[in-house]
């Protein structure tokens, strides 16, 4: 009993639960050197495993707490928490690259560090969350770092280091529930708590591969009863992770096929070759036997064929295709002899660079005990203690709702990862907003959200939570789902766009319009309410008819209606910024303005476009071009009588302000839109003469109204205008 020692470290408690037997492990880690204390080895009686993976809970949780009451008597004191490991037999592996920025350039901690790491665990979870179609749930059972980044550029050890971003390149790896379930399951039926889970790989690696050969491109070859497990190394990282279902209990049955033996004797045979040349038993008639090391070599040669070359495929699929430059071996299935040598053909090296590993790569492990097991079966075992240094893997259970999920635990757990685990509703949990309502406005499509509801009522443990409050083992969690909000409802009113007004003048009045709304070609007030699918038109225009009826004001049949200095009726459409004139009495207008009313009535009366309008309008071009023509003669015909005579040399002086002809007017140049006009036949002329030498359609309006500039500033219709001046004329956008 070595109760009475005093132990300078933490006790850590291992357990290799293989498909064979399990191996418990006491130590404590002093430095670099971890010391073992006391192990113990358990068969399991019947075959409670196959292939890594419990089949019978109860005879392990048995055999578990055997080996965990043999080794409480060696070290006198009680164990609770214990480090375990799975076997890969559904292995999954997730690569992924995690980036985190720091708060500033500052120096890295540790917690830094295992921020980054879980960060890299629960971004790969979530990639293969995403991509898993089968039915069965997987958890994270390990990971491992392939490589540090700071600042973008590789890091062997980020600690300390002044850094304003850090990165990782991490390989997860995942197993299916029912696995995980099984291994839980049977160490608590032995009265232990797991504190950590790694993959058998993982651990096996702390041991037989150090740090400083992981330079190297090496595979660690874990050969157990169930299950091959495979990791590799290079550039000093372990880059890959995998697994083949197939191991040493193919040799046994191979062997208990040949001698006629149960599965137990034959599994004695295979440990006996190669130690003995000759191995005595008993067959299953109860006859003795006796069979040569050789003979046996002989029979499992086939097998050993099979099984290697499996992990030589595995091995070059995980290097990227190529072989690896040297392989190690632990376990009890690849002691076999020819097991090595037949990797190595597999794999096209040298038979001497595959070897299996024991107590050679050791050299950081003390054995506190006489006569201690140090062979290749060990290394696993004592790996999964180290892992307990390296990185703290475990799940938790808690109830949601009272229903009893279990949780990966990171040691940021929070309400929402919970309810993730059970599947509760996303929507549950945050308000839930009314029924949107969709519509157009001027031909754009819009929404209007529904309102929020009540946020979920969230309790851990009967205290008041929200999503972000973390939770631990056994604590109950309840969630009453959140409520939805009432549907969007909006008045016509309520848009931005029917508040807006127009803006005419009205016998040199300034007054301002509301618009009006179109809803599905039907008016309606701003206290109409905005249905699904509604098209909506905001109209930028009136009639005159409905000025007079805003101005509450009553036109005789008498009067004469002008819009923008323009004969019009009752039905013309008024825009923004135009004028409105009504009176008793007919507006002075040119002779020309006269002729072209005249023409622009006759104009449209015509019926719908037959071919007509483009015959009459070059009509009106012609008769406008023979009257022009009329007035230059005319005016040609006074300078021969001496009615009016200017020298040449006058008239080019004169050019830029003007030329005054007593026959023809008065001339000026002005520019418009950025081309030059030239105005005729007038003794003045103000702003609206200048539509009568452009092209500008006020029929067919294509905005909300008429933008109108002179020199740089508004401009009003009856406004003067002179000889230079820079005008502009266009439409506003709606």
């Amino acid at each position: 009993m070595l109760e009475t020692m005093k132990f300078p470290g933490k006790l850590v408690f291992g357990l290799d639960i293989g498909t064979r037997s399990i191996v418990g492990t006491v130590g404590y880690r002093v430095g670099e050197r971890f010391h073992v204390i006391t192990q113990s080895i358990r068969e399991h009686g019947t075959r409670a495993m196959l292939d890594g993976q419990i089949h019978d809970i109860y005879k392990v949780g048995a055999t578990i707490g055997e080996v965990k009451a043999e080794l409480e008597q060696r070290v006198g004191r009680p164990l609770k928490d214990v480090c375990i490991a799975a076997a890969g037999r559904v292995l999954r592996t997730v690569t992924v690259k995690v980036d985190m920025e720091l708060d500033g350039d500052r120096e890295v901690v540790g917690e830094d560090i295992y921020a980054l790491d879980s960060m890299g665990v629960e971004k790969a979870y979530s990639e293969f969350m995403s991509g898993n179609s089968s039915e069965m749930k997987f958890f994270c059972v390990g990971y491992s770092v392939v490589r540090y980044y700071m600042n973008g550029y590789a890091m062997g050890n980020l600690e300390g280091h002044k850094a304003r971003t850090i990165g990782a390149d991490i390989i997860a790896t995942f197993l299916p529930e029912d696995v995980v379930d099984g291994l839980y399951k049977a160490v608590d039926l032995a009265g232990l708590d797991v504190v950590n889970l790694t993959l058998e790989p993982i651990a096996a690696i702390q041991v037989a591969i150090p740090e400083m050969y992981r330079m190297l491109n090496i595979a660690l070859v874990d050969v157990g009863a169930g299950t091959s497990d495979i990791s590799i190394t290079k550039d000093g990282s372990i880059i890959a992770y995998g697994m083949i279902p197939i191991a040493g209990d193919s040799l046994t049955e191979v062997i208990a096929r040949h001698c006629l033996v149960d599965f137990a004797t034959a599994e004695k045979i295979k440990r006996d070759t190669g130690v003995r040349e000759q191995i005595e038993y008993q067959d299953i008639m109860g006859l003795s036997q006796t069979i040569s090391t050789s003979e046996i070599e002989e029979v499992t040669a086939g097998v050993i064929a099979d099984m290697t070359g499996k992990v030589s495929d595995k091995i070059k699929e995980l290097n990227g295709g190529r072989a690896v430059s040297a392989v190690f071996v632990v376990g009890g299935g690849g002691m076999l002899p020819g097991y090595t040598e037949t990797l190595a053909e597999q794999l096209g090296i040298q038979k001497e660079r595959v070897a299996v590993r024991g107590e050679a790569v050791m050299q950081n492990i003390e054995f506190l005990e006489e006569n201690a097991r140090k062979d290749s079966l060990m290394v696993t075992p004592i790996g999964i203690c180290l892992s307990f240094y390296e990185q703290s893997n475990n799940f938790i259970f808690v109830y949601f709702n009272d229903q009893r999920i279990k949780i990966y635990d990171n040691n940021k757990v929070a309400v929402v990862d919970a309810a993730m685990q059970a599947e509760f509703s996303n929507d549950g949990l945050f308000p839930k907003r009314g029924k949107e309502l969709n519509y157009t406005v001027n031909g754009k499509p819009r929404i209007t959200r529904g309102a929020l509801g009540e946020s979920a009522v969230i309790t851990v443990n009967g205290n008041e939570a929200d999503i972000h409050t973390p939770v631990h083992a056994n604590d109950q969690i309840r969630v009453v789902e959140s409520t939805a909000g009432e549907a969007a409802h909006l008045d016509i009113g309520q848009l931005p766009e029917f508040g807006a007004v127009m803006r005419v003048e009205v016998n040199d009045t300034l007054i301002e319009l509301p618009k009006f709304a179109s809803v599905n070609g039907v008016l309606q007030s701003g206290y109409y309410s905005i249905q699904e699918n509604d098209v909506i038109e905001i109209l930028s225009y009136y009639t005159v008819r409905q000025v007079a009826e805003f101005m509450d004001v009553i036109i005789n049949q008498d009067m004469n209606i002008y819009v923008n200095n323009k004969l019009a009726d009752m039905d013309s459409k008024v825009y923004e910024n135009f004028s409105v004139v009504w009176t008793m009495e007919e507006l002075q207008l040119s002779d020309r303005d006269k002729y072209e009313n005249e023409l622009a009535n006759s104009f449209d009366e015509l019926p719908e476009d037959d071919g007509t309008y483009q015959k009459r309008d070059t009509e009106i071009e012609r008769e406008l071009e023979d009257s022009t023509e009329v007035s230059s003669q005319a005016g040609q015909e006074g300078n021969e009588s001496g009615q009016s005579s200017d020298s040449a040399e006058d008239s080019g002086d004169e050019a830029d302000q003007g030329i005054e002809d007593s026959s023809a007017g008065f001339s000026l140049y002005v520019t418009v839109n950025g081309e030059q006009v030239h105005l005729t036949g007038k003794a003045s002329y103000v702003f609206v003469d200048v539509f009568e030498h452009i092209d500008f359609d006020l029929s067919k309006p294509q905005g909300s109204g008429i933008v109108t500039r002179l020199n740089g500033r508004d401009a009003q219709y009856m406004e003067e205008i002179h000889s230079g001046d820079v005008i502009e004329i266009y439409w506003k956008k709606m």
